[in-house]
This record gives C-alpha cells, sequence and structure tokens, in this order.
C-alpha cells in the first residue's frame, strides 16, 4: 500500500486530475459536468479513471444521490502535502538567507575588481519571495 502523501503527489502529477480537483474547488459537481469541459478531448470512462485515482487518494469524495454520482473536494491531503512542501521552503530560504549572508560578507572584505560605474549599470538584484529579508522589509 501506497502512504498518503505518495498518492496524493502521484493523483496531482495529471493536469486532468488537477484541473478536475480546481472544478471541485468551486463547490460540489456531478461526474457529468465534470466531465463536460474534456468531452472533444476524453471519453467518459476516462473522466471517471481519472476521479477514481483522486478517490483513492483521498482528494475527493463521491457519494451517490438516485442517478447523480455527485463528488467533493476533500482537502485534508492536500493540507499534508502543502506542509511537506512548506518544510522544505523554509529549509531552502534559511539556506539561501546565509547564502546571502556569506556572499555579502565575502563581498565587503575584498575590494571590487570591476570600476564603480560598470558596477551603476548592473541590474539590481531580487530578493526571493517569502524570504527573510522581504519578511522583515514588511
Amino acid at each position: 500500500m501506497t502512504d498518503p502523501l505518495s498518492s496524493t503527489f502521484a493523483a496531482l502529477a495529471d493536469p486532468t486530475r488537477r484541473a478536475l480537483l480546481a472544478r471541485l474547488a468551486k463547490g460540489e459537481a456531478n461526474v457529468s459536468s465534470l466531465a463536460k469541459p474534456f468531452a472533444k478531448s476524453m471519453s467518459l470512462p476516462a473522466i471517471t479513471k481519472h476521479l477514481k485515482v483522486l478517490e483513492h487518494a483521498g482528494l475527493i469524495r463521491k457519494t451517490r444521490d438516485a442517478q447523480w454520482r455527485n463528488c467533493t473536494l476533500r482537502a485534508a491531503p492536500l493540507r499534508a502535502a502543502a506542509g511537506w512542501i512548506d518544510d522544505y521552503r523554509h529549509h531552502w530560504e534559511q539556506r539561501l538567507d546565509r547564502l546571502g549572508d556569506y556572499l555579502a560578507q565575502v563581498q565587503s572584505a575584498q575590494p571590487s575588481p570591476m570600476p564603480t560605474a560598470r558596477l551603476q549599470n548592473l541590474p539590481k538584484p531580487t530578493k526571493a519571495k517569502g524570504s527573510r529579508h522581504a519578511r522583515q522589509a514588511k
């Protein structure tokens, strides 16, 4: 059996399944209405297979209402995946901040080999969104 995080990422790997989730983020929908935007490029059985993958990963819940099969988005697996990614984002931000501090220290310790006029024409470096420097500027 595959762990939940692996199932989530495997389900999210396909653009059709991501599109189905985006539609379900707007609210509950039945299988027919979910399949409608894909009618020219994909059969109903193919959409059903995509929905089964999403259901197996716990990203959607299917219910039955008379002849209709309704689907609802389940956010818990997405939160778990976002949390896992966020842990690594923090890790890399910290490493990049330390690298930036080190480079600033090295640059301030050594005289620049370029004339000042050439340095003024260089583009200014941009800060990564969400970095420590950007958070401190707020």
